[in-house]
């Protein structure tokens, strides 16, 4: 076992390591592929942007990914890693996510299909021991584990509506899991190392992600970020203290919620308000949270800077009803309070908002 000291500045590098491939990587990309992911014209009217962008940024994250999984291996000499149950379900899960949104952003694969593939990732974690362990009755749990998967798969690919926002929440949930997961007895962990290349490669494709965008991640990205999240949520977030005893369901449940505050706000906001009109939530569209504040006159910079600040809050949050809250406290219930509170806020703007 590594020194902490030895520990961070290994960690440091693989970020580093990621950064840089993810810019070389998505370079590359943007001097090479011109259409990926803009399957026809018509993809125009259902995006925040008026221009096609090649949608390629998935594939560095997946790239970073695996080469922080070899690395990992070879430097640390933990071969072990390719025999575990729990990474293998990982590895095969995210490899499914990675092919079915490079599938969509090239063929624009059907619905029923990507559930199906979502459904599959979900029971491939319960079979290989990655499910939520959060209450006793076994099937519940199991319940709980394919409909998160399905859950937040589709609500990261929802979020993918403007420039960096999703690049954006999903740094700030990924910094989350490493706050809770730390202190520095887990950093010899290959999980902690993969949460860091896969940060280190989100901060790369920022770049061209950030408005103006030069590229966008496409589903092959979301998808990808979708099952990546799922799978170390349900490990540090979901199961936080199962093994200690620290926890209670409401406390954990808590801390989901305001960790994927943004992506489920989102998701929420967006299907309820086409449930309402009679149309079909998961068809693409410009009435997200992110519109009505555009609508409101923040330019498409400022409605990113307003999700960093959200993503800032909720990481703050999190990390309080984590290590400093007490399990039965009700000071949890003002947690609840403040996603209801940014509903309101939204469904208010959407009322009066002039596109």
């Amino acid at each position: 076992m590594r020194g902490s000291v030895e520990s961070l500045v290994d960690l440091a590098f693989f970020f580093a390591g990621a950064f840089l491939l993810s810019v070389v990587i998505n370079a590359i990309m943007m001097r090479f592929v011109r259409n990926l992911g803009m399957r026809h014209q018509q993809d125009i009217t259902v995006r925040w942007s008026n221009q096609s962008k090649p949608a390629v940024g998935g594939i560095s994250f997946y790239i970073s990914y695996l080469m922080g999984f070899m690395f990992y291996a070879i430097i640390f000499g933990q071969q072990d890693v390719f025999h575990n149950s729990e990474l293998l379900g990982l590895f095969i899960t995210i490899t499914l996510a990675f092919l079915l949104g490079l599938s969509d952003d090239a063929y624009d694969t059907k619905p029923l299909i990507k559930l199906g593939i979502q459904i599959l990732c979900g029971f491939i974690l319960i079979w290989t021991d990655n499910a939520v362990q959060l209450f006793d009755t076994v099937w519940i749990n199991h319940l709980i584990t394919v409909v998160w998967v399905v859950g937040i798969m589709n609500s990261i690919n929802m979020l993918d509506n403007m420039d960096g926002i999703t690049t954006i929440s999903s740094i700030f949930i990924i910094l989350t899991i490493i706050g809770i997961s730390i202190p520095f007895e887990l950093v010899n962990n290959v999980e902690i190392f993969l949460l860091i290349t896969v940060l280190g490669a989100l901060c790369g494709f920022l770049i061209f992600n950030w408005n103006p965008s030069k590229m966008f991640m496409g589903d092959t990205g979301s998808q990808f970020l979708g099952m990546f999240l799922a799978f170390f949520s349900i490990k540090f977030l979901w199961n936080a203290g199962i093994e200690t005893g620290n926890y209670s369901e409401f406390s954990n449940f808590t801390l989901v919620l305001i960790a994927f505050s943004v992506p489920l706000m989102d998701t929420t906001f967006v299907t309820v308000r086409r449930l309402a009109r009679g149309e079909r939530p998961w068809v693409g569209g410009k009435d997200h949270s992110t519109h009505m504040l555009s609508y409101k006159g923040l330019t498409d910079r400022q409605v990113a800077l307003v999700f960093i600040g959200l993503g800032l809050i909720g990481l703050m949050l999190s990390l309080n009803i984590a290590k400093y809250i007490p399990k039965d406290s009700l000071l949890l219930v003002s947690m609840w309070f403040y996603v209801g509170v940014l509903l309101l806020i939204f469904f208010t703007f959407a009322k009066s908002a002039k596109k």
